[in-house]
């Protein structure tokens, strides 16, 4: 079953100050065509509570809530289930996990996050410089392909991959596509992070989704910023 019921979305960052800048954002964009679902991050999580904020958005839609810890499955494998459980109480409806601690943590919190029956998309690459050790970062550049390639053998479909590079996303195209069914890819890095929707169009395939925050959320007219986004899809 696919969690956004698109083709091509765009996913609100809702890295917003507090609840009453979450419901603006929710009230003026939930009913735009295209407008996939909302992604929400720790800030708001930790300051309010996971499920007080996933209540919010509810007033408003039932669109796909999608929890991005920022950045869960770096721990140990014991408390993937934990975090799943504490998600799936707060009625979250998928989680992102980039699991930079290892395999066996990768394939721990992929497992519980399914017995949860949360949709679990995985992200390796960042958007940042200076992440992977070939522009002076610390992850292994062979290791992105392997956490990519792991998830996609535990059933994965959803992936997360860096929108402000599309010649990375071509890659991890090139990587998956024939191993996974219904690829789907969401891709932050967009406007402020100097990412173009339309360039990674051309690259990410069927099913892809923006992912996009302060050129929303901080624009003037939030309603007319996400239809200007979804318009470039």
């Amino acid at each position: 079953m696919k969690l956004i019921k698109y083709d091509r979305s765009i996913i609100p960052a809702c890295d917003v100050k507090n609840l009453e800048e979450l419901k603006k954002l929710v009230k003026q964009t939930h009913d735009i065509k295209k407008i996939g679902g909302y992604k929400i991050g720790f800030a708001l999580a930790l300051t309010y509570g996971l499920p007080n904020v996933v209540k919010v958005i509810r007033e408003f839609t039932d669109l796909p809530i999608i929890y991005d810890h920022q950045k869960a499955g770096t721990d140990i494998p014991d408390t993937g289930g934990k975090f799943a459980e504490v998600c799936k109480n707060a009625g979250v409806d998928a989680v992102i996990i980039f699991p930079q601690s290892g395999p066996v943590t990768e394939e721990a919190w992929i497992k519980d996050c399914q017995y949860e029956g949360l949709t679990v998309i995985i992200g390796g690459e960042m958007t940042h410089l200076k992440f992977k050790k070939s522009d002076g970062g610390f992850i292994d550049d062979s290791a992105l392909d392997e956490i990519y390639l792991i998830a996609a053998k535990l059933g994965v479909n959803n992936f997360v991959v860096p929108g402000n590079k599309p010649d990375r996303i071509k890659h991890y195209r090139s990587l998956l596509e024939k191993k996974v069914k219904d690829l789907t890819f969401f891709a932050p890095g967009f406007v402020a992070q100097g990412g173009e929707i339309t360039e990674a169009a051309k690259t990410a395939g069927k099913s892809w989704h923006a992912i996009v925050g302060r050129a929303i959320y901080d624009a003037k007219d939030i309603k007319k910023a996400a239809e200007e986004m979804t318009s470039k899809l």
